[in-house]
């Protein structure tokens, strides 16, 4: 998928103006995107269209205007835009508790090693953006990569649902994807 470039982004007025119906469109994007894992673990697969929706939220939020902040958010949420045969996402690791979340986000320690996505029996793992982490409790966002690979990618193209598997110590979780799901994931991978 190409990046999002400057001349796509709307000015604040402009963006207040279509931001209702620019909501309603890419909440009904985001559903079928949206795959909780077990309890506590959410994963929002990302393509072109959430990520513009993201910079302009982002941008209306902190009220950035300047040309060069403007691509700062852009170079930034650009990363998050799957490359060829990859899908992005962004995981939310949610426990409603403040104590519970503390304690669970240092149990969760070594989560970069144990979280993936299987397409008919081959296992591909989630990268981790590095930046995120440290060395005392994991962070409860994150953002991901999953480099598929050609036969991966063709798979779910082809109507093969995946699977994410959480196998860590301290949590295991297994997800099958809908069809819905597996559906917005192959449209992702053929754009």
């Amino acid at each position: 998928m190409n990046p999002i470039e400057p001349r796509e982004i709307l000015a604040l007025e402009d963006y207040e103006l279509a931001r209702p119906e620019r909501r309603r469109q890419v909440l009904a994007i985001k559903k079928p995107r949206r795959v909780a894992v077990g309890e506590h673990l959410t994963l929002l697969f990302e393509n072109r269209d959430t990520v513009l929706y993201q910079i302009q939220e982002m941008l209306r939020i902190e009220r950035i205007t300047e040309p060069r902040a403007i691509q700062h958010e852009i170079d930034t949420y650009n990363e998050l835009i799957p490359g060829d045969d990859e899908l992005t996402a962004t995981l939310l690791i949610e426990y409603p508790d403040p104590d519970e979340r503390d304690r669970r986000l240092r149990d969760l320690l070594g989560l970069e090693k144990h979280l993936h996505l299987e397409v008919e029996g081959e296992r591909c793992s989630a990268v981790f953006d590095e930046r995120q982490w440290s060395e005392e409790r994991i962070s409860s966002v994150h953002y991901l990569r999953f480099p598929l690979g050609r036969p991966a990618a063709d798979a779910i193209r082809r109507g093969a649902r995946p699977m994410i598997v959480v196998d860590h110590p301290a949590l295991t979780a297994r997800t099958e994807l809908t069809e819905e799901q597996r559906a917005a994931l192959a449209a992702d991978l053929s754009s």
